[in-house]
């Protein structure tokens, strides 16, 4: 029998969309085959499933895709606190490459194509020796690289990564652009390709930002402050402004665009009521310094409908916090997993990636 085709997707950075773009892809290639497999042997973010921690990309894929495998197959290695301590001590890197072997072949068992996810940038997993190049290698798969919008910077992230793949042997077939922003398409297209041309590297992509997919839900934001939920409900809506409510209340209606979410102290009072002047752009409003409004003006505020949470940090700490959140796609997110399917379709070489494997 004929071996299947593999394709392992990394990234340059963390964060440069790899998820997006491999889940993207494995839409697009359920159009070419049924038979499809997904695995990412190196999990940093984990949930627990049935008292099992896999890594909550592969329970993505899995759900969107309707992909019928264990879920412990799909995330073989969740890397949780404390376990590089635990292998620089006593651990072996042959267990855990058996693992990742052992899980590959339950998951490729029957498949046309198995698209295997890397872990966070280059570096990541060189402790316990399963760095991406180094797992890609064991999986004898071929890579394609994503790194994110520009010219200079992601050539030289590019070149660098290329080295590593290079020194395991390892075949990367070409690199997508991601978060490209929209004025920038044709340039950044123009230039890199050309400039990864000269180096033999393929161009296969570039993506547009979108603006959507970084967006998170109200129940990110709350999950990630760990507050208390005063009022309101319909927590799917999405984020798409943040205002820091510090200035004067006439000022602050300018900021209120449509998805606004308020950051402002419990005792500013007059923000919070300009707020309610502009529901109807207001997804949530979260009070901070662990101080609650007057009764009143917290009825008020229940009788507007958008959700309203009391934290214990000061404003900037927690404006802090939701800046820094990582939003990551759940399969709740039905818009934005269309947008995904969209993006890939349209702007990655899907065809020439499924040829090349």
């Amino acid at each position: 029998m004929e071996k299947e085709k593999r394709v392992f997707i990394a990234a340059t950075r963390q964060n440069d969309g790899k998820t997006v773009i491999s889940l993207g892809l494995t839409m697009s290639f359920l159009e070419h085959t049924s038979r499809i497999g997904f695995i990412k042997p190196v999990g940093q973010r984990y949930i627990v499933v049935e008292g099992k921690q896999v890594d909550e990309d592969s329970v993505l894929v899995s759900k969107v895709c309707n992909l019928k495998f264990n879920l412990t197959d799909m995330s073989p290695i969740a890397v949780e606190r404390g376990f590089t301590e635990k292998f620089v001590e006593k651990g072996h890197a042959e267990d855990l490459e058996k693992r990742i072997l052992d899980s590959y072949g339950k998951i490729a068992k029957g498949n046309e194509l198995v698209i295997i996810e890397g872990t966070g940038h280059a570096g990541v997993g060189a402790i316990f020796k399963l760095h991406n190049a180094r797992v890609a290698k064991l999986l004898q798969a071929k890579v394609v690289l994503i790194s994110v919008g520009g010219i200079g910077k992601p050539f030289d992230e590019i070149m660098l990564n290329h080295a590593l793949f290079s020194r395991e042997g390892v075949e990367i077939l070409g690199v997508i652009i991601n978060k490209v922003l929209p004025e920038k398409m044709d340039k950044v297209n123009r230039i890199l390709r050309k400039a990864l041309q000269r180096e033999g590297i393929k161009l296969l992509g570039v993506v547009p930002y979108m603006k959507i997919l970084s967006s998170p839900t109200i129940t990110q934001v709350f999950d990630a402050l760990k507050g208390e939920l005063l009022s309101g409900d319909n927590l799917n809506r999405r984020v798409d402004n943040i205002v820091v409510g510090a200035m004067a209340p006439h000022h602050a209606l300018s900021y209120f665009a449509p998805g606004s979410l308020v950051i402002t102290p419990g005792d500013r009072e007059d923000i919070i009521l300009a707020a309610m002047a502009k529901s109807h752009d207001i997804v949530a409003l979260v009070l901070t310094c662990n101080q609650t409004p007057h009764h009143t003006v917290l009825e008020l505020v229940r009788k507007a409908g958008f959700p309203v949470m009391k934290v214990a940090t000061d404003t900037y700490t927690t404006a802090s916090r939701i800046h820094d959140l990582v939003v990551k796609i759940s399969p709740e997110d039905r818009e934005k997993i269309d947008v995904i399917g969209s993006l890939v379709k349209q702007y990655v070489g899907v065809e020439e990636i499924y040829r090349a494997l």
